[in-house]
């Protein structure tokens, strides 16, 4: 209806009259929430201007003129009073398209839609399930028993992958009948996965060969091949796991990995903002899916593994993934389209990049590193190398964190930054700040 009234009025407008920029009203018919707010603080802070004379009634710019203005001492005839009462009428409307105008635009100052992008694995789906977590009083049991499935289904996995990897790593089990087991796992896993179950004598299986030290070995050398971060997790706790009771808690969950296919939209309330979170999938395949959730955003959180520096793509063997990181990365700083939106860099996987640096070195991503393989100053290193892919640092500033997205008082912690960096924004936007 407003965007009617706004048609009608504007076509029926007199030359010399104030009209508010096109882009303001554009913006608000698309319900853009950051266009929304500027344009609302723009119309509150601008004086209304007219051209007719200062006895004819008020009229907001967006009520169209009267064909003919009451006078003072012009007798009321028919005619008179009719007119008098269509600008009586016209008055009452632009009041009421202001005052929604006006609804409109701080319901959507209040709006944030954050846009999460990143490569495969990085780390976007866990922090939206921490949102989950610190915002929405995190997964009830139920919840989590849904989980189950898909702890038991990581956990073989992560067991068939090591050992499909002793064999094109050449490597040998310490214990000859170990070669029994790994034939007894991939027979039983098969009705597991698909019961969503994990029997006793799998559980003993996948049990016996991670206690031997070939698998410890091959496990050792997983940057070789795809192995899931949170393998060990699972495997070193086999035996809670395995119990029949078995509940996953919260850590559990987040450990899961499931890949996002698709887009998976999440609202929550923090500090009198409504957020809604969109995480899309991070692979090659997906990309094209995320275009309908750009227009609008008011902020991208862009997750970078800083684990992966010495591993490859799992869909493209020849493409090392910090590498493929920083050219999504660059993609998406400088597009044409997120020139005036906030970009936020989580540089995730803090806790694995600290326990892989001292073994793997950095030059293995960067030929040219010549600094310690230590944490903070390899680190501090790969953070510039993203920072300097921002080709408008004059007028864009990179928001960067390192985060451990499975650490919920990290991720707690983070986010109260990043969500004080969007209502500071906000309020520059405002004219306020």
């Amino acid at each position: 209806m407003i965007k009617d009234n706004i048609s009608l009025h504007s076509s029926g407008i007199r030359p010399g009259r104030s009209l508010p920029p096109l882009e303001h009203v554009s913006h608000l018919l698309r319900n853009d929430a950051g266009a929304a707010s500027t344009a609302v603080c723009a119309h509150r802070a601008a004086p209304r201007r007219t051209s007719y004379p200062a006895a004819s009634p008020k009229i907001s710019f967006f009520s169209p003129p009267p064909a003919r203005l009451w006078k003072p001492g012009r007798a009321c005839g028919a005619m008179g009073c009719t007119v008098s009462a269509e600008d009586k009428a016209a008055a009452e409307r632009s009041k009421m398209i202001d005052k929604n105008l006006r609804e409109d635009g701080e319901k959507a100052a209040r709006e944030v839609k954050l846009l999460l992008l990143g490569a495969g694995e990085s780390g976007k789906s866990t922090i939206v399930k921490q949102m989950k977590i610190i915002h929405e009083d995190g997964y009830s049991e139920d919840e989590c028993k849904q989980y189950r499935a898909v702890v038991y289904s990581n956990t073989i996995q992560s067991m068939m992958a090591i050992v499909k990897a002793m064999a094109s790593l050449k490597i040998d089990y310490s214990n000859p009948s170990r070669v029994d087991d790994a034939q007894q796992l991939f027979a039983l896993s098969t009705a597991a996965e698909e019961q969503g179950s994990l029997p006793e004598d799998l559980a003993n299986v996948i049990r016996r060969l991670w206690g031997d030290s070939g698998i410890q070995s091959c496990f050792a050398r997983s940057r070789e091949y795809q192995l899931n971060d949170s393998a060990a997790y699972y495997l070193n706790d086999l035996e809670r796991i395995a119990k029949a009771d078995y509940i996953p808690t919260q850590q559990d969950v987040l450990r899961t990995r499931v890949k996002t296919t698709g887009i998976v939209e999440t609202h929550f309330t923090f500090k009198e903002l409504h957020f809604k979170m969109f995480d899309v999938g991070g692979q090659r395949s997906e990309r094209k899916k995320w275009i309908h959730c750009f227009e609008g955003v008011t902020a991208i959180i862009f997750c970078v593994a800083l684990s992966a520096y010495d591993l490859v793509l799992a869909e493209d063997e020849e493409m090392n993934r910090m590498h493929e990181s920083m050219k999504l990365f660059d993609s998406i700083c400088n597009n044409k389209w997120f020139t005036e939106t906030s970009i936020i860099l989580f540089l995730n996987k803090k806790d694995l990049f600290e326990e892989k640096i001292t073994r793997s070195p950095l030059a293995i991503c960067f030929p040219e590193y010549t600094g310690a393989n230590k944490f903070d100053e390899a680190a501090s290193y790969i953070q510039t190398k993203f920072e300097d892919l921002n080709k408008k640092k004059d007028t864009k500033e990179i928001y960067t964190h390192f985060t451990c997205a499975t650490d919920t008082k990290n991720v707690q912690f983070v986010f109260d930054a990043v969500t004080d960096v969007i209502i500071k924004n906000n309020l520059k936007d405002c004219g306020l700040f």
